[in-house]
Parts: C-alpha cells; structure tokens; sequence
C-alpha cells in the first residue's frame, strides 16, 4: 500500500473531463430496509445522543432505522459545480422519493426547470413508473386493437420498465445540455437499464410473432370496433425507436469517455458491503466508475467526552481504513463530514459542494 500513490481525494477530476455526458450519482439496495441503512439505534437514544452531540437527527422511518446516504445531496453539490465549467447541466431524479425539490427548496416536475439562482442549472423529477403510463393513456385512441397490442407487449416480463425508462431517454437525448447527472432510485434500475435491449428485442420479436398470425383478423375486429387503421404498424414503430434509444444509449454508457458512476456511501459494515456490490455490478456491465464519496463521517474534538461520538468515530475508521484497502489505487476516495445542519437550499448547497472539490479539514480543537 505504502508504494500506491493515491488519487487526489476530490470530484475534480470529473469537472476536468469535459467529455463526459452521463454522469450517475447513486447507492446500492436490497429495499428500504437495507443497503442504505446507518444503524438501528432505538429511536428515544438516537434522538438523545444527537442532542448530546448537537447534531440535527437523520431522517428515520417508523421503526427507527436511519436512512440515507447523502446521495441527493451529493448529485445536487456536484451538479452546481458542474454549472460553473461546462454551458448547461440537467439533474434528474430518478428516484421516487424525489428530494431534489427539498434539497433546493424548489418544486420541480417531469419538465426541465431552472434551479433558482443559477442560469445554466437545470432539474427536473420523473417517476419511471407513471410515464409508461402515461404512455399507455395517449394510445388509447388506437382503439380495441391498440389495447390488445399493449396487453400482449406488456405480458412481457419487464417490458414496461423498458419502454417507460425509453421514454425518459428518449425525451432526455432530445434536449441540447452539455451534461446529465442522475440522482438515482437506491434500487437498481440504473442496472436493470442495461438489459433493456434484450428485453425489447424479445418483446418485438413475439409482437411480431402474433402481428403476423393474427394481424389481419385483429384488424379486421378493430375496423367493426371503430378502432383507427394502421394501430398496429404504430406500436411497432413506437418500440423500434426506443429500441433504437436505448441501444445508443446503452453504448454511450459503456464508454468511459461519455459516462461515469459515483458511488455515495457511509462507513459502516453494510453500507460498505453494498457498495463493492455496487462497483462489481457496474464493472459487469462495463460501466466507467472511479470515484467514491463517503459521507456522513464524524470529526469529534479531543475536548468532546461524549462516548457515543468516540465509538462511533472508531468504528467509521475502521471501515474507512477497510474502503482506502479496497479502493485506494484505482478510486477517488472524497471524505465529508456529518454536519450540525441540513444542507437544504442552494446556498447550503454551494457551501456544501466546495468539499467536493477541496478536501475536507477538521478544524482545530
């Protein structure tokens, strides 16, 4: 280890790439249960160590498990960064939960909007499980013949998926911005993306099938039904071009020149699990990741006797040591502090996403 010589601790080298179009921001999870998980302190104690330490208490659910990695926050920081070398930026989330408007204090919606205060920033949130049905609704004046089209495409195991994360794409490409970051959904459909033109492909390919069988005799039912002529040469158009979406985009996100995946973490045993999944997914599907920030972590002051903060601080540096074994020659490793505050609106935003850039300082005891 004492012969590597490790890459500076920054996102630096992503605004140095001018080159790159796609750039993803994400975790990796099992579900809501796991995978982002801090820890499972009682509610009652968690409450009462962050007041002893003078923190604001992270977001939990019901059973009092910690949730969050700072992953929006990160894909937020890094995309303000980002609006002040490249001509315009688009933040996406793609993840239902969609906190780019509570990170911002500003409401978005599935069109692009630009973020307050900035004039080259963008953001915009798309739910990918609505717009397959939005899409589903604006053909229904295809009649009889394009609902049954639809039924049989979409019997498909994951078709809808498919055609749904087409439209985004799609709707994305067809915008001029010199680059994209994505918030992600902690649930792998950044992963799943990729098996997508398989997935298509098998669902043209039976359409097909039927189409030639049936074609006629459905037709002929549509026409007695009211239904508009030429519905089905419709729907097939419709799937060849985001067939064709999606196999360009899937080639430019095997290319490290275009695309790039940066890992959010925290230390902690599962967290760190995860993201070594995560990387070994990504490498699976030839996807260029080399940076991994790791947040939330604990600067305690040799004055502080709080006994919470020093174990934790121990255990933090445990795995932090285990992440710099695993990663330290080929990863950008970025260290953030847990803050006394949340990061919410774009001043806090711009103050936040320095640490990006400039490596973090504990100040002095």
């Amino acid at each position: 280890m004492d012969d590597i010589e490790l890459l500076p601790p920054t996102l630096q080298n992503i605004l140095d790439q001018q080159s790159l179009k796609w750039i993803f921001c994400g975790t990796f999870s099992r579900g809501a249960s796991s995978g982002s998980i801090l820890t499972c302190f009682p509610i009652l104690r968690w409450k009462g160590w962050c007041r002893q330490v003078g923190i604001a208490h992270p977001v939990k659910n019901e059973l009092g498990i910690i949730i969050g990695t700072g992953k929006t926050t990160t894909s937020c920081s890094l995309a303000i960064q980002l609006a002040k070398c490249r001509k315009s930026v688009l933040l996406i989330s793609t993840d239902p939960a969609h906190n780019l408007s509570d990170a911002f204090g500003q409401k978005f919606s599935k069109d692009a909007t630009k973020v307050n205060g900035f004039d080259n920033l963008f953001a915009m949130e798309i739910d990918p499980t609505s717009s397959i049905q939005e899409m589903v609704e604006q053909s229904d004046s295809n009649g009889m013949m394009g609902s049954m089209m639809q039924d049989l495409a979409f019997a498909i195991p994951g078709v809808d998926e498919a055609m749904s994360f087409a439209e985004i794409m799609k709707h994305v490409k067809s915008m001029e911005y010199s680059v994209i970051v994505f918030d992600t959904a902690p649930t792998g459909h950044t992963l799943r993306f990729l098996s997508f033109p398989t997935v298509l492909e098998k669902a043209l390919g039976k359409l097909s099938t039927l189409g030639s069988r049936f074609g006629p005799m459905i037709s002929q039912m549509s026409s007695m039904m009211g239904g508009e002529a030429g519905s089905q040469e419709d729907m097939f158009a419709k799937l060849e071009s985001m067939r064709e979406v999606i196999t360009e985009v899937n080639t430019q996100f095997k290319d490290p020149e275009k695309t790039t995946f940066v890992c959010v973490c925290i230390s902690e045993f599962l967290s760190l699990y995860e993201t070594e999944r995560l990387v070994q997914e990504l490498t699976n599907y030839e996807i260029d990741t080399h940076n991994i920030v790791v947040n939330q972590l604990l600067f305690p002051k040799k004055s502080n006797n709080c006994e919470h903060c020093s174990v934790r601080q121990k255990m933090q540096q445990k795995y932090l040591g285990e992440a710099h074994e695993l990663y330290d020659e080929f990863f950008h490793i970025i260290q953030l502090p847990l803050l006394t505050e949340e990061v919410r609106g774009p001043e806090k935003l711009k103050e936040f996403s320095k640490m990006l850039i400039e490596p973090y300082v504990p100040p002095s005891d």
